[in-house]
């Protein structure tokens, strides 16, 4: 079976972005592309970097929820400087036992959680997900797209041809 040129795959793929996105469910097709990047920058979907990858972007994100989750809490309860003073000690907190949990060897790929942590941040704040700006809605939205970027870049690699640079 004759393939068709990568650049006809990869925009065939990312023209079905629109329709996951469409409401009701308002996902955050961006989170696709995210990984689906991050999937070739850390060398293409392989098995093992497919295993990579999709082991810590929800864990990035899940902090992510944490942090919004934990700012939310301290705004009833503080404002003005020990606010902001509150907002930095609980980011601190919560990245330092984001990275703590990269020691452990199955989830040490760090650029991967920070794909699942920027994607929640842009998912929630950007007002995307089945109820915006929900922060437990959001997490379920981009948990369900960044697994989806490297799913297209494996359909991406394994069903296109591709050209010799020159």
């Amino acid at each position: 079976m004759k393939k068709l040129p990568a650049e006809i795959v990869a925009s065939l793929l990312a023209a079905t972005t629109v329709i996951i996105s469409l409401p009701p469910y308002n996902l955050p097709p961006w989170a696709i592309f995210i990984s689906w990047a991050g999937t070739f920058a850390m060398g293409g979907p392989s098995r093992e970097n497919l295993g990579r990858i999709w082991r810590v972007m929800p864990i990035g994100s899940f902090f992510a929820m944490l942090i919004v989750l934990s700012f939310f809490q301290a705004s009833h309860y503080l404002t003005g400087v020990a606010f902001i003073v509150s907002q930095m000690v609980i980011l601190f907190l919560l990245n330092t036992a984001l990275l703590l949990v990269a020691r452990f060897k199955a989830f040490s790929f760090i650029p991967g959680m920070f794909f699942g942590f920027a994607s929640y941040f842009a998912t929630m704040f950007g007002g995307f997900g089945p109820d915006p700006h929900n922060p437990y809605a959001a997490y379920v939205a981009v948990v369900i797209m960044n697994a989806i970027g490297p799913a297209y870049a494996w359909i991406n690699l394994n069903y296109a041809s591709h050209h010799e640079s020159h």
